[in-house]
């Protein structure tokens, strides 16, 4: 897959923080703030960003310079930046058709996109979409004939990469999210029907695309579901909690990469590189699951050192731009991912936002790389202070 896509600039958003003002301003405060927030106090949301942005790189100046390259290999496929578009529930409902918006953008810059299986496209759609590229998060069900099924569909569309997502044993406390009916599934209340009509761009597009549903469950999910059945129907279908047991047939029905997304500790770590998993992602889901853990940037500084050259390490929570993803990739991370990013851009700017946000980041992490003089990503641990 080539990159098709020369970099386009809207110099009004030239950054993620202006993309996410302007999110906020277009979509109702209930999807805005499922998007936004984290889980309890947002502690590990804010602490995220914050420890990243402790990394201080040092630049050379004199040295002779060639100009920066950006492409980056990473299981057998050279992508052209050393990003990804995260997995992200529910993206249909922050902004209609969000996730073929996204999906359409990383085929375009060919970058990774990582569809998760609680959003609100298909498998099936997200593989024609991005030419069967697209990597699929996997949430473990309950039932093994389930399991079963939802891995054939990966394979038959052509998915290169299966992630595995290891840390929702439990659903997060989320109190905004619980304050607007939003804990699991959406409700509609009036509080929440006020906040729609006060973003008619919004409303418009959902109404012309319909309501979000979870596309890819749907061949598993009874029919005409009301919203209290359709919450105890996910719990029901989801067991949570992976483990060792339920990763070790997976690796013997899956015949590509396997990805352990959520990593948070090198015990787990070593764990995976035993059950023969290809790569991780240290995470801590942006922050929206455990407000008391670690933020990602430390357990990655040790995984990386200790495990980089056993298992592809990767990371992702509490990045926002280009300079976050040049302080990851210093501290040994191989290959990044974002997901609140990209949904600010297309809250922000529609069908525009996707390819937006790319080209927002790319520039950024440019112009870093020819600030320290780096000409490859993996000369970016050497400009670590």
């Amino acid at each position: 897959m080539k990159n098709t896509e020369e970099i386009k600039f809207n110099y009004k958003y030239p950054s993620i923080d202006d993309l996410r003002i302007k999110a906020k301003a277009r979509i109702p405060k209930f999807a805005f703030e499922y998007l936004d927030g984290g889980c309890n106090e947002d502690v590990n949301l804010h602490k995220n960003t914050s420890d990243i942005r402790r990394v201080e790189l040092k630049p050379q100046y004199l040295k002779q310079y060639g100009g920066v390259n950006m492409q980056t290999e990473l299981f057998g496929h050279i992508y052209s930046a050393p990003f990804g578009i995260a997995p992200v529930g529910l993206q249909g409902l922050m902004w209609p058709n969000a996730t073929e918006i996204l999906a359409k953008a990383a085929l375009s810059y060919n970058i990774p996109f990582i569809l998760s299986t609680v959003t609100t496209s298909s498998i099936e759609r997200i593989s024609e979409l991005t030419e069967g590229n697209a990597w699929f998060q996997f949430y473990h069900p309950a039932d093994n004939s389930v399991r079963d099924d939802i891995l054939k569909r990966a394979e038959a569309a052509h998915c290169p990469v299966l992630v595995l997502l290891c840390d929702v044993p439990t659903f997060g406390f989320r109190p905004k999210d619980i304050r607007n009916g939003l804990a699991m599934p959406p409700k509609m209340t009036i509080k929440n029907i006020i906040q729609i009509l006060k973003k008619p761009k919004w409303a418009f597009e959902t109404l012309q695309y319909g309501q979000p549903n979870f596309e890819t469950l749907k061949p598993y999910m009874p029919k005409k579901l009301n919203l209290k059945e359709l919450g105890n129907f996910m719990d029901q279908t989801f067991s949570k909690r992976m483990s060792e047991d339920k990763i070790a047939p997976i690796r013997d029905i899956w015949k590509g990469k396997i990805v352990l997304k959520g990593v948070a500790t090198e015990e787990d770590t070593e764990k995976a590189i035993q059950l023969g998993i290809d790569g991780i992602i240290v995470s801590n889901h942006g922050g929206r699951q455990l407000d008391a853990g670690e933020s990602t940037i430390k357990p990655l500084t040790r995984i990386a050192k200790k495990y980089g050259d056993h298992i592809n390490v990767m990371m992702d929570s509490g990045i926002r731009s280009g300079p976050d993803i040049a302080r990851t990739l210093a501290s040994g991370a191989e290959f990044t991912f974002l997901g609140r990013s990209f949904m600010y851009g297309v809250a922000a700017l529609g069908r525009e936002g996707g390819k937006h946000t790319i080209s927002i980041l790319k520039a950024q992490l440019q112009q870093i790389m020819e600030q320290v003089g780096c000409e490859k990503v993996k000369d970016l641990p050497m400009r670590m202070i």
